[in-house]
């Protein structure tokens, strides 16, 4: 039997229970086909970077698998039916990882250190510098790679 890490979003006014239970109705097609679940991780609900299907969050889950081809084809059949599940990812992969996925492992090392992300960037301050060295902003003449710049040709810039 193969193996395969399978990704899907659950739409975002589903509660935590729902969810749950979507993953027990998939274990049981997997298990009708004569595969098996392993490890799921539920990573939550997290921001879409972009809207799907009117939603602007989703549940995220990952279930590591191990079925025949057929397994997996009836459960992307189903989860392609139903309408609480937004998108789904299956990959093959040569052996399932040990231990937590990266996502959790990540969560995980900001809790412990307290970030928040952007709060502890170095600022850059001082003039900004473009390609060919310093630029002026607004203010002061702005000169491209070829010199200053011209008028457009057969345009004065007046109003006529």
């Amino acid at each position: 039997m193969a193996l395969y890490e399978h990704v899907f979003l659950a739409r975002q006014d589903l509660s935590q229970q729902q969810v749950d239970a979507l993953v027990e109705n998939y274990k049981g097609v997997v298990g009708a086909n004569g595969g098996s679940i392993g490890r799921v991780e539920n990573w939550g609900l997290k921001s879409l970077t972009y809207r799907i299907k009117k939603n602007r969050k989703a549940y995220y889950t990952l279930m590591d698998i191990t079925a025949p081809a057929a397994a997996i084809k009836e459960l992307e059949r189903q989860q392609g039916l139903s309408e609480d599940i937004l998108r789904f990812l299956t990959v093959k992969v040569e052996k399932h990882e040990e231990g937590q996925s990266a996502m959790l492992q990540k969560r995980e090392e900001r809790s412990e250190r307290g970030d928040r992300g952007f709060g502890d960037r170095p600022r850059r301050d001082g003039p900004r510098e473009g390609r060919d060295g310093p630029r002026e902003g607004r203010d002061g003449p702005r000169e491209g790679r070829d010199g200053p710049r011209r008028p457009r040709d057969g345009f004065e810039g007046g109003v006529e």
